[in-house]
């Protein structure tokens, strides 16, 4: 097994996460979706959020029991531009999935449509529901709350999850805007991946009990299970570099993730009880606006492509060559790792290889298999 870095071609690992979600009890079809969910991540550059998660946040949690491989997608409450959804603990791509197309489908026929879901489970990247949106010619837009991670401005306990909000805008470019962000000033994930490459954090991004700042990654990943450390909201800590705007645009999510769908909140989300793991039931919100209701399509995406091509054009800082708007990062990334695949760490080739060897997967041969 080699300790650098590997690249695995983009179809052997989609192929590979599909049968590791069949092997721990997920159906064929909502695999594939699972799948294809966390290779759009490594595929963007998202490394965070893609191949590096498949078993510690999904394969693992399945064989704790704290989540179902097979998705009960029960619709609690619809109107005919909303709709309640609870997902019983199933798998939370697959959730995500109908519900954006449920939100889309309603979008078409009314103008707008929003779905809301209660007792869901880590859906991966937010943007890959919010890109089904501008697919469908539409602007697309969602948030989920999480485990307690953030701490409020002026406050050292973690109370609010990451939340991202995320909006997809499609444009007349090659790529639409998305962007796709938690409200703390990092996340679990690039710690998590940062814990694989074994780096220190930098500093600001980690709280202790006392709002001094903590940069050993792998006791801070314990540490914030235990309530003992906290991340920053996005701005940082305090006032002065508006920390409590990133505080307040995560209330705003873990307010839209529970108060709709009388979902469960803030520390009802530890996903402990009682010393043992149990469900986190997690909430998300998934809106659709059809553009069409308000001007015609082409022209809308045009004026969104020189607003972005303009930005782009601007005066830049001394000793800067570009300026990027969002999503442009991520289509870059595929453009590059096209012909490349996955960036596989060493803890992540031990990950897979244990994945394989317990569910007996031997058809794949990966190039760090020694």
């Amino acid at each position: 097994m080699k300790k650098e870095i590997v690249w695995v071609d983009f179809d052997t690992m989609e192929s590979f996460m599909t049968d590791v979600f069949k092997g721990i009890g997920v159906p064929e079809e909502d695999a594939k979706i699972c799948a294809e969910v966390l290779i759009t991540a490594d595929k963007r550059g998202i490394d965070s959020h893609g191949t590096n998660r498949l078993k510690p946040i999904y394969y693992d949690r399945i064989k704790d029991g704290i989540q179902f491989p097979v998705t009960n997608f029960e619709i609690v409450r619809e109107g005919p531009t909303t709709a309640v959804v609870d997902g019983h603990d199933g798998m939370g791509h697959v959730i995500s999935y109908k519900a954006m197309s449920m939100a889309i489908e309603k979008a078409k026929k009314f103008g707008m449509g929003m779905v809301a879901v209660r007792n869901s489970t880590h859906y991966g990247i937010a943007g890959y529901y919010a890109t089904m949106a501008t697919q469908a010619g539409m602007i697309g837009i969602t948030g989920t709350n999480a485990r307690p991670s953030i701490a409020p401005t002026f406050g050292v306990e973690n109370m609010l999850g990451t939340n991202p909000l995320v909006f997809g805008i499609p444009s007349d470019e090659e790529f639409p805007f998305v962007i796709d962000c938690a409200t703390s000033i990092t996340q679990r994930g690039k710690i998590e991946v940062y814990d694989k490459l074994g780096k220190e954090l930098p500093e600001g991004w980690v709280i202790d009990e006392l709002g001094n700042p903590r940069t050993d990654t792998h006791q801070v990943l314990a540490d914030l299970v235990k309530g003992t450390a906290a991340l920053a909201p996005l701005g940082g800590i305090g006032e002065e570099l508006a920390g409590y705007k990133g505080y307040g645009y995560a209330t705003v999510v873990e307010i839209l993730s529970a108060a709709l769908q009388g979902g469960s909140f803030l520390k009802m989300l530890l996903g402990i009880e009682n010393g043992k793991k149990v469900p986190y039931h997690l909430g998300h919100f998934f809106m659709a606006i059809d553009i069409s209701a308000f001007i015609d399509l082409e022209s809308f995406k045009k004026t969104t492509g020189d607003i972005l091509r303009d930005l782009r054009a601007s005066k830049k800082a001394p000793g800067e060559e570009r300026i990027y708007t969002a999503g442009e990062k991520e289509y870059l990334a595929y453009q590059e790792r096209r012909n490349k695949g996955v960036p596989v760490n060493f803890e992540l080739q031990k990950e897979i290889l244990a994945m394989q060897k317990e569910l007996d997967l031997h058809q794949y041969a990966f190039p760090f298999q020694t």
